[in-house]
């Protein structure tokens, strides 16, 4: 199995801070494709939504109204973006969005219906750490969604990977990001695999977590 590369905590507060500003302009039509995507397959359950992850909130009014949200992330800038969206949009059901670490959620066990993360995992010092974290605070019979590119080191792609890789923790994430790195909750059962846009890189999966 690949290596990651190392990213530590103050490397991933920084990236947040000088992505901050552009954020929305850079990744957000960039990405939107797969992100509508994700929570179009959100929108069709019912009940609580943890967004892990939600940056300046860019997705927050794409959910349906019947669903109560939740988002965390890490960085205190984008957050507060989050917070102006919100009101702005005036979205009730947003119920709260916290500072937090991902990899150790302030949060209770079996708390919500759907956990989703988006373009996260690459992003984080410890992706294995985070995907126990969304197993544990999903409920029995709900779903863990992640969204994200993973690299199988084959072709242009992987070779760019590759070589990218020795940047990691200079722009924020890992070029080079396989699968496996995530592939390690018992209760949690892989039962769909999509291949979404931009250029069929970036895929959706969906866990389901066993009563």
């Amino acid at each position: 199995m690949t290596k990651l590369a190392s990213i530590d905590e103050g490397t991933v507060r920084k990236a947040y801070a000088r992505w901050e500003p552009v954020y929305d302009l850079v990744f957000g039509e960039l990405l939107a494709p797969g992100r509508r995507q994700a929570i179009d397959v959100i929108n069709r359950r019912e009940g609580s939504v943890l967004e892990v992850g939600v940056g300046t909130g860019i997705s927050l009014p794409q959910y349906r109204p019947h669903l109560r949200v939740t988002g965390i992330d890490l960085s205190p800038e984008m957050l507060a973006k989050a917070r102006e969206r919100v009101e702005r949009h005036g979205l009730d059901n947003v119920e709260a969005l916290l500072e937090m670490d991902a990899a150790n959620m302030t949060l209770e066990n079996d708390s919500f219906d759907v956990v989703v993360a988006m373009y996260v995992l690459t992003a984080v010092p410890d992706p294995a750490a985070v995907m126990r974290e969304c197993e544990r605070v999903c409920r029995p019979g709900g779903e863990v969604l992640v969204l994200n590119h993973f690299s199988d080191g084959q072709g242009v792609i992987g070779f760019i990977e590759k070589v990218s890789a020795p940047a990691a923790s200079l722009i924020g994430w890992r070029p080079e990001f396989p699968r496996a790195a995530i592939m390690v909750c018992d209760r949690l059962e892989l039962v769909e695999t999509q291949s979404l846009s931009p250029f069929g890189i970036m895929q959706l999966l969906r866990f389901a977590k066993k009563r």
